[in-house]
């Protein structure tokens, strides 16, 4: 009984010591891969890795704030640029020709921009160009004119 109990604990003890290499190497395999996950290339230590990652915040920070401030000036651009363009076709003239003539409406958010038309008869052309501040122009404006700002005007 002496001799099966020394095996039992023979085999028990070689088990113990390769369950102890065992974790011994997983320890060293998973310390590697910790220190190349948190220290990369460049710092040689945890504080070094901080510091490096403390700087790469702050160059994203001010990325950001840069990207903010040219998106707000973008949005000033935008909103000063003509954002509704409409054109309507007519006849001033029904007994000549067709819908030669035009007007077109082009305003900004504020609805700033102007009206252009044209009077198309077989004698001659016109054109007309009329400013228009906040919707309104100081000029007389014709119904078509008045159509295409009115369709023209950003919503």
């Amino acid at each position: 009984m002496n001799t099966k109990l020394e095996i039992i604990l023979f085999v028990l003890d070689g088990i113990s010591v390769f369950l102890i290499l065992l974790g011994a190497v997983w320890v060293v395999i998973t310390e590697k891969r910790l220190k190349r996950f948190f220290l990369g290339k460049k710092a040689k230590d945890l504080e070094d890795t901080i510091v490096i990652l403390e700087n790469e915040i702050a160059k994203l920070n001010k990325a950001k704030d840069n990207t903010e401030k040219e998106i707000a000036i973008i949005n000033t651009k935008l909103k000063k640029s003509i954002r509704g363009l409409e054109t309507i076709r007519f006849n001033p003239f029904p007994d000549q020709g067709s819908n030669q003539s035009f007007a077109v409406g082009m305003l900004n958010e504020e609805g700033d921009g102007l009206v252009i038309s044209s009077l198309y008869s077989r004698d001659r052309m016109s054109v007309f160009a009329k400013p228009v501040k906040n919707g309104k122009s100081d000029y007389e404006l014709s119904n078509e004119e008045k159509k295409a700002l009115e369709k023209a005007e950003v919503k």
